[in-house]
């Protein structure tokens, strides 16, 4: 229940424009039907970042420079989505394969050798800081 409220939090941060992509809203979807619709509801007023060729390019790069494992190509989409569309953060819980000190720093060396600004990654704890009661 603490990440639903954390969720709901950032989309009532009137001082940021949120975004969301189609692997975010997918993810969000997933597992018990009430607590997935809680959250695709908590994410409606999100704008969604278009997929395109750009994108895909990306995460390919991504998987086969070895920053994310082939079998999570949705991680991979999520930041290149992102950074793509110059997005300036990933607020994200996926310590796993984005937002891990290791992970971070491949992922910045990665797409800024394909030629995009990397986006920062940090969990809604982070990015929330002070105004996170």
């Amino acid at each position: 229940m603490l990440h639903f409220r954390i969720v709901l939090q950032l989309a009532l941060l009137s001082r940021f424009d949120a975004f969301i992509s189609e692997p975010v809203l997918k993810e969000a979807g997933n597992g018990d039907k009430i607590a997935a619709a809680a959250r695709l509801k908590a994410l409606d007023g999100f704008k969604e970042l278009e997929i395109n060729g750009a994108c895909g390019d990306l995460a390919t790069a991504l998987i086969s420079d070895g920053v994310i494992p082939s079998q999570y190509p949705e991680d991979a989409l999520h930041i290149a989505v992102a950074a793509i569309h110059g997005i300036d953060v990933i607020v994200t819980w996926n310590f796993k394969h984005i937002n891990n000190p290791a992970t971070r720093y491949q992922v910045r060396e990665s797409v800024e050798r394909h030629g995009y600004s990397c986006p920062e990654m940090c969990s809604p704890d982070e990015f929330l800081g002070e105004t996170y009661e």
